[in-house]
């Protein structure tokens, strides 16, 4: 029996005209993912060369105009600026007159719900916050890896189905936030997500100086195993001296990070701390081997030493 092959979405008819306001990492793939599904990207803009590159790289053929001219073309325009900019932008748009009556308007901030879009609404335009939960590098690759990706919706209740649909169409599976939860969904996010690149940098920065020719190759299983057990097992996952109450070895481990990477320290004794309140808690770490444990931080933390 003879499969049957899904449509292509070129012969699908376009639902949307899309525009970019903001060609950074993420509005070029969100774009070039609707594009898959349907929908047609029209107008597009961005300052740097970079943005320029990654527009046209991503979204081939549209052209490169003014928000106002963005907003002009498109029934469904994504506005991916950084978190700060986001309100002026929003304001400018309606100052200018910009923005239609009927226009959906997507911004994908992590920090803010729909309340940030207000003055749009006012002009007439339907609120949506549509935050992916990704990694973006401005190429290709952020298309595909939006396929399963979680996004943080918030919306106004008669746009529910509209967010979800679109997130669904974008391969994306939507978590619904509420409006007053969103700085602290995106604070877990940055704490989950930005520290843990600083981290893992610095690990490999350590590695290459205790003479590591290949810290990626090394760490990559590591840190594959460890994002795995704690996913599935939460704190139970944790192992290390701090777990075990090895003050000695934590106290070896600040000297010598003291000698080589004084700029780590402070980092390394708040997780330490952060990881040993933890294993408290959950019966990890004994009571008895905390005392000296805490003590070789708490020194660390008032300046003293080993």
């Amino acid at each position: 029996m003879n499969t049957p092959h899904p449509p292509d979405p070129k012969d699908r008819p376009a639902r949307l005209t899309v525009g970019v306001v903001g060609a950074g990492r993420v509005g070029p793939a969100l774009a070039a993912s609707l594009a898959l599904a349907g929908h047609r990207p029209v107008a597009v803009s961005g300052v740097s060369e970079a943005s320029r590159r990654r527009a046209a790289a991503l979204l081939p053929e549209v052209p490169l105009v003014t928000p106002e001219e963005v907003l002009a073309k498109a029934d469904l325009v994504l506005l991916t600026v950084p978190d700060d900019a986001l309100p002026g932008l929003v304001e400018g748009l309606v100052d200018t007159g910009a923005v239609r009556p009927g226009q959906l308007l997507v911004h994908t901030s992590g920090r803010y719900g729909t309340s940030v879009l207000d003055p749009a609404l006012r002009a007439g335009a339907l609120p949506l916050a549509l935050h992916p939960v990704m990694t973006f590098t401005g190429t290709a690759v952020d298309v595909q890896r939006l396929a399963g990706c979680s996004f943080g919706v918030t919306a106004p209740e008669e746009l529910r189905l509209a967010a979800q649909a679109l997130v669904i169409e974008m391969g994306g599976e939507p978590e619904w936030i509420e409006e007053r939860a969103r700085p602290l969904y995106h604070a877990a996010l940055a704490l989950g997500s930005n520290h843990l690149v600083t981290l893992v940098a610095q690990s490999m920065d350590l590695l290459r100086a205790a003479g590591v020719s290949a810290p990626d190759r090394m760490l990559g299983p590591l840190l594959g195993a460890t994002l795995d057990n704690v996913l599935r097992s939460g704190d139970s996952a944790l192992t290390g001296p701090v777990s075990r109450g090895d003050a000695g070895t934590v106290a070896a481990h600040i000297a010598e990070l003291r000698r080589h990477a004084p700029q780590t320290v402070a980092g390394y004794v708040a997780m330490a701390r952060a990881t040993a309140d933890r294993a408290l808690d959950h019966g990890l770490l004994k009571a008895e081997l905390a005392e000296d444990l805490l003590d070789v931080l708490a020194d660390e933390t008032t300046g003293g030493t080993q």
